[in-house]
């Protein structure tokens, strides 16, 4: 699938914009603050749901505006075209897929498999779990056609087990289903990563040249069950009215020589470990459902540079997919002559 039309209306500092995207490469470029990012965030929020630099979608509609409207038309292989919107009001957020109206954010995913290299990119590794263990759903949601469902009627539980922990009632009786689905959702997980590995190896060794580990924590000790460990938890949670055990407190540990990569990894190391991440993940979702899912890069340029710049360009070569990607410089050639490119200025974009 590829994003070949993307409207956006009062989105951060841009009032109108519209392109036509081709499946290969499209460049946008233009000086900082122009506006360029934001044309990525409203690509990325049709099939998230979300942008890539915050967690609150309010903050993205223009200044002195009620609203933000994004608009996406996505190319099937089976040259189905269908149409994705997205706004957000002062009141909520709203998607529609092919005209009707999406239930979750599962659904967009479904409909337009997208991924980002940005600046942040470092934050998969220096930052806590909720960051990662969001990067490792994506891929089994792709991979795993039941992780959804399971994961909703987890989370379901997971609330009522929480309610009766601060009402004082018996968390026992939500704890059989709680551990089933738990149990599930931490198998899919360990799957994918253990089938992650030797792209990851790959990657880390063009990308990095370190032997950094990255391994499953289920979010409970491997020496219980879930529900055992959710019998053995319940004085602490009932002090806490919070459930801990369980896949919502699972992480991807990211090790070098036995320590958080985090703690001993410079900046510059840590973004490159996080690309090879996110390449690695990439090449899995390609090799194991022909999903070539679009890549937004934001300036990358800006990001990597010499010999380690010249390598991520040939593994993101390797993949094969729509890549949308902005630059300071409209004669950026890092991924070859663009399919077609775009000037912005100011909030106002205008093809080249």
């Amino acid at each position: 699938m590829s994003l070949s039309h993307l409207t956006l209306s009062n989105v951060r500092c841009i009032e109108h914009a519209a392109l036509e995207i081709p499946p290969g490469l499209t460049l946008i470029s233009g000086p900082n603050g122009s506006g360029k990012t934001s044309v990525l965030e409203g690509a990325f929020m049709l099939g998230r749901g979300r942008s890539f630099r915050t967690r609150n979608s309010e903050r993205l509609i223009r200044y002195e505006q009620d609203h933000l409207r994004v608009i996406g038309r996505v190319q099937r292989p089976e040259s189905v075209v269908e149409t994705i919107g997205f706004e957000v009001t002062r009141s909520g957020t709203t998607a529609r897929i092919g005209g009707r109206t999406a239930e979750s954010l599962a659904q967009l995913s479904q409909a337009f498999a997208v991924q980002v290299i940005d600046p942040g990119v470092h934050r998969l590794v220096e930052e806590a779990g909720y960051r990662r263990r969001r990067w490792l759903d994506w891929a089994v949601f792709h991979v795993e056609p039941r992780f959804v469902e399971t994961w909703v009627r987890y989370t379901r539980t997971l609330k009522q087990r929480n309610a009766a922990l601060r009402s004082g009632a018996d968390p026992h009786l939500w704890e059989s289903e709680l551990a089933r689905l738990g149990e599930s959702i931490s198998h899919y997980r360990h799957d994918l990563v253990d089938r992650l590995q030797p792209y990851w190896r790959e990657e880390l060794a063009s990308l990095v040249g370190l032997p950094v580990e990255l391994s499953y924590q289920r979010g409970w000790s491997q020496e219980h069950t879930l529900a055992e460990a959710l019998a053995a938890s319940r004085v602490r949670d009932r002090a806490r009215a919070v459930t801990h055990p369980g896949p919502h407190r699972a992480d991807i540990t990211v090790r070098l020589h036995g320590r958080a990569a985090r703690e001993v990894l410079s900046r510059g190391q840590q973004k490159l470990v996080a690309v090879a991440m996110t390449v690695a993940q990439l090449r899995l979702l390609q090799e194991l459902t022909q999903i070539r899912p679009t890549l937004l890069l934001d300036d990358p340029a800006a990001e990597l540079d010499g010999d380690f710049l010249q390598r991520f360009i040939g593994q993101v070569a390797r993949l094969r997919c729509q890549l949308v990607v902005t630059s300071l410089h409209a004669e950026s050639r890092l991924f070859g002559t663009p399919d077609r490119q775009f000037r912005m200025e100011e909030g106002r974009l205008q093809p080249l």
